[in-house]
């Protein structure tokens, strides 16, 4: 068995809670020399300490994991791209710089992310389009990094729309009337119907909710489940806003909005009676969808924020993305990397979920650092209504490392322990490690390519193996 060590995770661990390592030995039943000798890897974690720390904090024990790094390691790849491409930077240095010091490899992140920004501004402005103005897609990448970093998991949040859900009888087939009876109740609010073309509307002169005829149930016990987040819990949206965005900035005010929903899924899906739902379920989502009465977009983001600590869910990954591959979703709560450098792996099967709408598509999938995933896909479609109108069409995916593989259904029948039953997938091809996958659509970093007239093979982007000859695998 090998040895843990997770020195750095201790003590950022640790000084989040504001404790002192007298404090934390203390708790844990050992010295403080003991635990300093940990915090600098001088010892390894001992399981009895481990189980301690889980108990004590609430985190899973994958959290000291080497394989926890894997995310923030994906990261510094996208981030320092250049340094890599330029021999600057090895695997190997990225690797050591997230498990031994994750605070200064974020940092680090962050200053690659805004000297890309900075550089897309000026070639903006070289270009002649306005380069004093961020992207349009820059605040809606700002809050899904908001949740990201949270790992799509908001406690208190949980917590308030769980007591919310308790004091006014929220239960499968009574949510929109109960809802109602609180909007009426305390707020004075009345519902009407939304003549336009907006899905809702709030006058809060009229005191009125204006929703769509066109809306499905869910969808309007949604938006209202949303209105009542921000009646109720306003302050508290600000508050949590704030700790990443200036009050009054456009990210401030999509991040307040995010919470909102998030308030409002925590609302209609209580924590405790959900989770326990799935789990007796084995995370059948078509299962959830029926029992709720919710679409499966819904049911599937919900299962991914099921991180309440000593009440954890299966840690999912959750994303959305169109037929042109755009990711307008992404959340995780595993190690998954979701690409910022354009595109994701083709071979996900992500995109097979387009070629047969409606159905549960399931893959093993393995990354390039040898972390396999149970990923389930499924295509969805939504419609405005009126013959010839155009609608939307989704694949939603959900993932979770193969190690929580077995409590789930579509896991039943797949041979989870053979390694050699997993699709290669990567990163996205910008920053992937693969060099003989044949699906590839950029050259791979930092590797010289092999350029040969008189030959050709089936990998498009053969690298030299320092030799001089080609080479298509690591």
């Amino acid at each position: 068995m090998s040895k843990t060590y997770a020195g750095a995770r201790l003590r950022r661990l640790r000084e989040d809670r504001r404790m002192s390592q007298a404090d934390l030995a203390r708790l844990l039943g050992i010295s403080p020399s003991y635990l300093n000798q940990m915090e600098h890897d001088s010892r390894p974690l001992t399981v009895p300490v481990l189980l301690r720390l889980t108990e004590a904090f609430g985190v899973d024990p994958g959290f000291f994991s080497e394989r926890d790094a894997t995310r923030l390691v994906a990261d510094l790849r996208e981030a320092l791209a250049g340094d890599i491409a330029g021999a600057r930077v090895s695997a190997s240095d990225l690797a050591d710089l997230a498990s031994r010091l994750p605070g200064v490899a974020q940092v680090l992140i962050d200053l690659g992310r805004r000297n890309q920004q900075l550089s897309e501004r000026l070639a903006g402005a070289a270009d002649g389009r306005d380069g004093d103005r961020e992207s349009v897609s820059s605040p809606h990448e700002e809050i899904r990094d908001f949740f990201y970093r949270r790992q799509n998991y908001l406690h208190d949040t949980d917590l308030a729309a769980e007591r919310l859900a308790e004091e006014i009888g929220i239960r499968p087939g009574e949510v929109i009337g109960a809802l109602t009876a609180r909007l009426a109740d305390v707020h004075g609010i009345h519902l009407a119907a939304e003549p336009g073309d907006r899905l809702h509307h709030y006058d809060g002169r009229s005191r009125t909710l204006h929703l769509s005829p066109r809306l499905r149930p869910g969808q309007r016990a949604f938006r209202m489940a949303t209105q009542l987040a921000l009646l109720e819990h306003g302050e508290d949206l600000d508050r949590l806003a704030a700790e990443d965005f200036p009050p009054g900035s456009t990210a401030h005010a999509l991040a307040r909005i995010g919470i909102a929903n998030y308030f409002a899924s925590a609302l209609i899906l209580p924590y405790g009676a959900f989770h326990a739902a799935a789990e007796e379920a084995r995370y059948d989502i078509e299962r959830l969808t029926d029992r709720y009465g919710l679409g499966y977009e819904t049911v599937c983001h919900r299962l991914s924020t099921l991180q309440r600590p000593r009440l954890r869910g299966v840690p999912f990954s959750f994303v959305r993305v169109d037929r042109a591959g755009n990711m307008s979703k992404r959340q995780s709560a595993t190690g998954f990397h979701f690409s910022r450098a354009g595109g994701t792996c083709p071979l996900w099967n992500i995109y097979e979920a387009f070629a047969a709408p409606g159905r549960i598509h399931v893959q093993i999938a393995e990354m390039p650092d040898s972390q396999r995933y149970l990923w389930t896909a499924r295509a969805v479609t939504r419609h405005r209504g009126g013959w010839g109108e155009p609608g939307k069409t989704y694949a939603i995916g959900l993932g979770c490392e193969i190690r929580h593989a077995s409590r789930l259904v579509y896991s039943d029948g797949l041979d989870l322990d053979n390694a050699s039953a997993a699709t290669p997938i990567g990163m996205g091809c910008h920053v992937c490690e693969r060099l003989d996958c044949s699906q590839r659509a950029a050259p791979p970093l930092g590797r010289s390519l092999l350029i040969d007239q008189n030959s050709s093979t089936f990998v498009p982007y053969p690298v030299e193996d320092g030799e001089g000859t080609a080479q298509s695998r690591a």
